[in-house]
């Protein structure tokens, strides 16, 4: 418990950094004297890929990791992690989240409100500032719920077929512990191919945790239950997408390349058939 909320502390610390840094750090600190436009996007996407890489060093070979309660819960569905340990690794990963993202805000504080006293909004009115910490959904899908639900069953059931495939040894697995480096493209690749719709929350401790502590520091509605302008109601949403996303990812792995796997291997261990003298 103790390796997996340090892993989930590091993962929130830096992943939610990246977003201090593009949303109030750079406009606000007088280092960025042009619009970056789409180019913060890449620094969002960058911050939470190397924060993913070093959140899984930290904890890897403690705990394995997971730092996600989608992993967690996808990893028991196959049967490769006891049940009991379910529950807690899910308070070890929101507790690590909400504290990671109560030392983002210490850090940022100044930063976050010169920003809201520049746009002229309250804290609860400011989504800007909120959307450091946790998500929210793109405006086109209005007060929709499915758009961004889908998006999130998408986008955790890459992360978790993906996860499957690099760590399974059997397969074309990366060697010399490269594991963390290459899961953490792989969510650089998701925040760059699907962040856009939903924020790419794909971990419900990542979003639960900082959004928890935002509703305490003084975001009021936005945070809890989820409810600015175009949507409302929104925070179960990136609990229960990646949840499902996560059981159907690992669901597609184990169905489709599992049992081609398992019986090449079961070939090569048998040998070519060979006549008794």
């Amino acid at each position: 418990m103790l390796a997996e909320f340090l892993g989930t502390f590091v993962l929130i610390l830096l992943g939610v950094g990246s977003v201090a840094v593009a949303v109030v750090g750079l406009p606000g600190s007088g280092r960025q004297f042009v619009e970056f436009g789409p180019a913060n996007w890449l620094i969002i996407a960058w911050g939470w890929g190397l924060a993913v890489v070093f959140g899984v060093y930290v904890a890897g070979g403690i705990s394995g990791a997971h730092i996600n309660p989608a992993v967690t819960l996808a990893f028991a569905v196959r049967r490769d992690f006891p049940w009991r340990k379910v529950l807690p690794y899910w308070l070890a990963q929101v507790v690590g989240a909400f504290v990671a993202a109560a030392l983002v805000y210490a850090c940022y504080r100044w930063a976050i409100d010169a920003a809201d006293a520049k746009a002229e909004l309250a804290r609860d009115e400011s989504l800007a500032t909120y959307s450091i910490f946790a998500t929210f959904p793109a405006e086109y899908f209005g007060d929709s719920w499915w758009g961004p639900l889908l998006d999130q069953i998408v986008g955790t059931g890459i992360l978790l077929l993906l996860i499957c495939s690099l760590i399974d040894m059997r397969n074309v697995a990366p060697l010399s512990n490269l594991h963390p480096f290459l899961i953490g493209l792989v969510v650089v690749a998701i925040g760059l191919t699907f962040g856009t719709n939903a924020g790419y929350a794909i971990n419900p401790a990542r979003d639960f945790g900082p959004r928890l502590f935002t509703y305490f520091e003084g975001w009021g509605d936005i945070a809890l239950p989820g409810t600015f302008g175009w949507f409302s109601g929104y925070w179960w949403i990136p609990i229960v997408g990646p949840l499902i996303g996560g059981v159907a990812g690992v669901l597609v792995y184990d169905l489709i390349i599992k049992p081609v796997i398992t019986a090449r291997a079961g070939a090569q261990e048998e040998g070519p058939a060979t006549e008794e003298p």
